[in-house]
C-alpha cells in the first residue's frame, strides 16, 4: 500500500506534537522547583542569545546599506565631481540613489546626503526628496565630526526625537517620533579622501518587534545599551535614549566574561538578571532582561500542571488541526497535478484561479505564467512563420531567375559605360540593388543602414523620372546605422506616397526621411512628404483600421501601412508606434518608433 502525502503528513504532525509532550511531561514530573529554575534562566539567555544575534543582524543590514552607494559607479562619479558639474544629470542620480535607499527598508524615516564637492546635501523625508541647499558647517553635527577625526566607517547615534538636517525636511509636531541613526562617512575607495556624508535615520519598529519576542511585557523587563550606556530600546519607554546609570548595570559590567546571569536585590528590582554582551561589531553593546523572583518561582510551581492542561487540550486540537492542515496542503497539489496532466494533453490552459498566498500557489502562480508565455510563444512563431512564407510567396511570384537578370544588368551597364551613358550605369545599378534586396530571402532582420540604402536606390529611379519634379532628402543619425530591423519597412511608405500623396499638377514633389536614436531607447523614424494629404474624415478612418485587429487586410495585394504595422508589433511585442498625419495645407507624414533592441527569439539565423 502506497502512503501519500496526506497521510505521511498526518502521522508526522501527531508524532512531532505528541513526542515531545510526552517527554517534557515525564521530565518536568522529576524536577525539583530549583532545577526549573536553573533552567529557566538557561531558557532566557539562549533566548536573548538569539535575540542579541538576530539584533546584530539587523542593525549591520542598516549599517551596511549605505555601502550599497559604493557599488553604483554612476553616483560615486556624482559624489567625486559634484552636483555642479552636470546639475540635471547629476541631480537625478542622486534622487535615484536616495529613492532606492530609502524604499530598501520600511523602518527608515529620514535621509540625508552630504556632498563635500560643492558643500550640497539633500534629505528624503518620508519619500520626499528636498531640493539643493547648502551646508558650509559640516562639522557642527558632532556625529559627522567624529567619523573625519576617526578611522570607522560609520557611528550610531542613540534614540532621539527625529529632526531636519539642515533645515531641509519639514516634520509637522505629529510625525517627531523616536528614531536612531546610522552616521556613514563616505571616502574615495582606496584613497581616504572624504567625498561626503550619509545618514539614515531608522524607527524603532523593527527592533521593538525583536524585542517583543524576548520578552513578557508587563511581567518581565528588557534593555538594551550601546557602548555608551545609552538606552537603544527598553519595556520602559520613558528611558529610551537616556544613559543607563543604575547600579545593577554598573555591577553587570564588571561581571567576569563568563557569568550569564545575576541576583540582584534592591528598593525597585528583586530577581534574577540575565544578560549578554554584544560581539563583532557592536562590542561593548549589552542587552539585559530582568526576571522578578515571583513570576520566576511561580512558573516552576505551575510548570507541570500546566504542562498536563495543555497537553489534554493538544490532544484534541492536534486531532483536528493535523486533519484540517493535510488537507488543506495536499487539495492545491491536486489540482496542480490535474492541471499538468491536461498540458501533457495539449491542452495549455489552467482551470484555476489561485492556489492560495504560499509556495504551492507562488507554484500555481508560475504554471500560468508558464501557460501563458507557451501560448504567446506558439501564437509569435506561427503569426513570424506566416507572415515570412507569405512575403518569400509574393516575392517568388515575381522573381524570374534572378542570376539571369543580375547578369542582364551587369551587360547593359558595362555596355553602358562603353558608350559613356553614366546616368543609365547608375539607374541600372539602383535597380539592381532593389532587385537583390527584395529576393533575398535569408534574411528578414537586417542592418537599418541595409534598409535605408534600398529606399534610396528607389528614390534615385523615381528621381530619374520625375527629374526636377521631385525631390528627396534622408537624415539619418550617426550612430545607428547597425541597429538591426525588420526588413522592407522603408520602400512600401515611400511607394504610397507616388502612389497616393502626389498629384499630377503638383509643381515639385518632395520626400523627406529622418531617423534618429530617440533617448539611446528608441528608434525614431519619420517619413514625409508634401503631397495632397488626406482629409480629417480619412486620417481617422486610417487610424481606425490601423488598430483594428482583424486581420482580413492580409487578403489585400500589397504591403500596406497596416500590413507593416502588424508586422513590427509581432517582431516588438506590441512596443512599437505608428502614427499618421496631415497638415491642413497637405503633406502626410507616418511616424514609426520602435525600441532600439529587437527581440532575440524573433531573430533567425
Amino acid at each position: 500500500m502506497e502512503w501519500g502525502i496526506r497521510k505521511k503528513l498526518i502521522i508526522t504532525l501527531m508524532a512531532v506534537i505528541l513526542l515531545p509532550f510526552g517527554i517534557a511531561i515525564t521530565i518536568t514530573y522529576y524536577q525539583t522547583t530549583k532545577s526549573i529554575s536553573d533552567r529557566f534562566v538557561s531558557t532566557n539567555h539562549e533566548l536573548i542569545t538569539k535575540g542579541e544575534e538576530e539584533l546584530t543582524t539587523y542593525l549591520d543590514d542598516v549599517a551596511q546599506m549605505s555601502t550599497v552607494l559604493y557599488r553604483y559607479t554612476p553616483f560615486m562619479s556624482v559624489m567625486r565631481v559634484g552636483i555642479s558639474a552636470n546639475l540635471s544629470g547629476n541631480q537625478e542620480e542622486v534622487r535615484r540613489m536616495l529613492a532606492y535607499t530609502f524604499n530598501s527598508r520600511p523602518e527608515v524615516e529620514q535621509m540625508h546626503l552630504y556632498i563635500d564637492k560643492g558643500k550640497d546635501s539633500f534629505t528624503n523625508y518620508h519619500s520626499r526628496i528636498s531640493g539643493r541647499r547648502k551646508y558650509e558647517n559640516i562639522l557642527s553635527n558632532p556625529f559627522y565630526a567624529r567619523l573625519s577625526r576617526s578611522d570607522h566607517f560609520s557611528v550610531i547615534e542613540a534614540p532621539h526625537e527625529i529632526y531636519s538636517y539642515n533645515n531641509l525636511s519639514v516634520i509637522p509636531s505629529s510625525e517627531k517620533n523616536e528614531v536612531l541613526s546610522f552616521h556613514t562617512i563616505i571616502r574615495d575607495v582606496p584613497l581616504e579622501t572624504i567625498l561626503g556624508f550619509v545618514s539614515i535615520d531608522i524607527n524603532l519598529s523593527k527592533i521593538s518587534d525583536i524585542a517583543a519576542r524576548l520578552y513578557t511585557e508587563g511581567v518581565e523587563d528588557l534593555y538594551i545599551m550601546d557602548e555608551r550606556g545609552n538606552v537603544i530600546y527598553s519595556s520602559d519607554n520613558g528611558v529610551i535614549g537616556t544613559e543607563n546609570k543604575e547600579e545593577w548595570y554598573q555591577e553587570i559590567k564588571k561581571e567576569p566574561s563568563s557569568h550569564v546571569s545575576l541576583e540582584w536585590k534592591d528598593k525597585q528590582f528583586s530577581g534574577v538578571i540575565v544578560y549578554q554582551k554584544f560581539s563583532n561589531s557592536f562590542k561593548d553593546w549589552y542587552i539585559v532582561k530582568r526576571i522578578p523572583y515571583d513570576v520566576l518561582y511561580q512558573g516552576a510551581r505551575q510548570t507541570v500542571f500546566t504542562n498536563i492542561i495543555i497537553v489534554m487540550i493538544t490532544l484534541v486540537i492536534v486531532l483536528f488541526a493535523t486533519m484540517f492542515i493535510s488537507f488543506r496542503l495536499t487539495a492545491p497539489i491536486k489540482v496542480l497535478i490535474a492541471n499538468m496532466k491536461k498540458v501533457e494533453k495539449g491542452v495549455f490552459e489552467a482551470d484555476f484561479e489561485s492556489l492560495g498566498n504560499d509556495e504551492i500557489g507562488m507554484l500555481g502562480r508560475h504554471f500560468k505564467l508558464m501557460i501563458a508565455k507557451i501560448n504567446e510563444l506558439i501564437e509569435r512563431e506561427y503569426k513570424l512563420e506566416i507572415e515570412n512564407k507569405s512575403s518569400q510567396l509574393r516575392v517568388l511570384q515575381s522573381q524570374i531567375n534572378p542570376h539571369f537578370l543580375y547578369n542582364a544588368f551587369q551587360s547593359i551597364g558595362t555596355l553602358a559605360l562603353k558608350l559613356k551613358a553614366v546616368p543609365v550605369y547608375s539607374l541600372l545599378n539602383s535597380l539592381s540593388n532593389i532587385m537583390r534586396y527584395s529576393m533575398n530571402m535569408k534574411d528578414d532582420i537586417v542592418p537599418f543602414l541595409a534598409e535605408v540604402n534600398h529606399v534610396k536606390s528607389y528614390l534615385n529611379l523615381q528621381k530619374q523620372r520625375f527629374d526636377e519634379m521631385f525631390e528627396f532628402e534622408l537624415e539619418i543619425e550617426t550612430g545607428i546605422e547597425e541597429i538591426l530591423v525588420p526588413k522592407m519597412i522603408l520602400q512600401p511608405i515611400v511607394e504610397n506616397c507616388f502612389k497616393h500623396g502626389f498629384d499630377q499638377q503638383l509643381e515639385k514633389a518632395m520626400i523627406t526621411i529622418t531617423a534618429k536614436g530617440e533617448h539611446d531607447h528608441y528608434l525614431y523614424i519619420s517619413i514625409k512628404d508634401n503631397g495632397m494629404g488626406v482629409s480629417e474624415e480619412a486620417l481617422v478612418q486610417l487610424r481606425r483600421e490601423l488598430s483594428d485587429r482583424d486581420d482580413d487586410y492580409q487578403k489585400k495585394a500589397g504591403i500596406g501601412l497596416k500590413n507593416i504595422y502588424d508586422r513590427l508589433k509581432i517582431y516588438y511585442s506590441n512596443q512599437v508606434e505608428m502614427d499618421v498625419s496631415s497638415g491642413k495645407e497637405g503633406g502626410f507624414t507616418v511616424t514609426i518608433i520602435i525600441p532600439r533592441d529587437i527581440q532575440n527569439e524573433v531573430i533567425h539565423p
